[in-house]
């Protein structure tokens, strides 16, 4: 029903308007095409709390956490190609707010704001090809979409 933590599932219909049966409580900020998927590395998730902040898979609200990427190269601009097909671009680096504050020490939820530590930012994406994905599909990063000849 939206919010935070995000719950694990083993598949998701991913709709241009984000992930099938995923809800938004703030929709002013939230959601719409150009926001219509948030991702977040758990390679960064891990580090994190490696470094003693509260922090796991879901609980800073992202939809997709992926693993196997240089997260400093996904970037807005960058496509996401998965397994099955679906497609994304990223179209920017979210915003953190205080809603995501449990997931880090001393409630900093600026500890992923792009602006005060690049590559540790969730970012938003907006479906290309919408379709399926699920756990442990396979992910590439592509080219921007300008470099795509798209």
């Amino acid at each position: 029903n939206g919010g935070v933590p995000k719950r694990p599932v083993g598949a998701a219909v991913v709709t241009a308007e984000g992930l099938a049966g995923d809800a938004h409580h703030e929709t002013r900020r939230h959601g719409g095409p150009d926001a219509a998927v948030c991702l977040f590395s758990l390679q960064v998730i891990q580090r994190l709390a490696g470094a003693g902040h509260p922090i796991a898979p879901g609980t800073t609200g992202e939809n997709l956490t992926l693993t196997g990427l240089d997260w400093a190269r996904v970037t807005p601009g960058s496509r996401l190609v998965f397994e099955g097909g679906v497609e994304l671009e990223v179209t920017r680096y979210t915003t953190p707010c205080a809603t995501i504050r449990d997931s880090f020490t001393g409630l900093d939820f600026n500890r992923v704001k792009q602006g005060l530590y690049p590559g540790d930012s969730r970012v938003y994406a907006r479906v290309v090809r919408p379709g399926s994905v699920r756990t442990g599909e396979a992910v590439t990063l592509g080219a921007p979409l300008a470099d795509a000849g798209q």
